[in-house]
């Protein structure tokens, strides 16, 4: 049961109602996400994923944070699973601590630009930003779509 999607999108602007915000490209440049886990709503339920066990691996690229995981065979993984696959469960949040912003004050956006440490990556029922996404792979499209990898490295 893999996952993938993008917790976190650049770029993109959000109104969390006080204010505007943006995620800056480089704003993970520097972040600590060595034990990040993958949760549902920021943990209404137990962990179903984990950096520091490798289930959850994290990516950051040109588009945001990009997130993989290998759910196990849990009733909750199961459940979100079945839940993302069927497009009941398609966006994701992140919950993170800011160690630098810029602030324009003419339109109250705030620019994330150095976030310092991941705490965890959550697929949501309702995401601050419309950008983000998850979806379900099987095991043959991951392993297929590896090996296209392997050949081109």
């Amino acid at each position: 049961m893999i996952i993938e999607g993008y917790a976190a999108v650049f770029n993109q602007e959000t109104d969390l109602g006080w204010c505007k915000e943006v995620i800056d490209i480089r704003a993970f440049e520097e972040c600590d996400m060595k034990d990040c886990c993958l949760n549902y709503n920021h943990g209404q339920s137990k962990a179903i994923a984990r950096t520091r066990n490798g289930s959850l691996e994290l990516i950051v690229d040109s588009v945001g944070l990009k997130i993989r995981a290998k759910l196990i065979d849990t009733t909750e993984g199961v459940d979100i699973y079945k839940s993302v696959k069927a497009g009941l469960l398609d966006k994701m949040s992140f919950a993170f601590t800011v160690k630098e912003e810029k602030w324009d004050f003419e339109t109250d956006t705030r620019t994330i630009t150095n976030i310092d440490k991941l705490f965890d990556v959550s697929i949501v029922d309702i995401p601050a930003y419309e950008g983000t996404s998850v979806f379900a792979r099987s095991k043959e499209e991951y392993e297929a779509e590896k090996r296209q990898y392997e050949k081109i490295s």
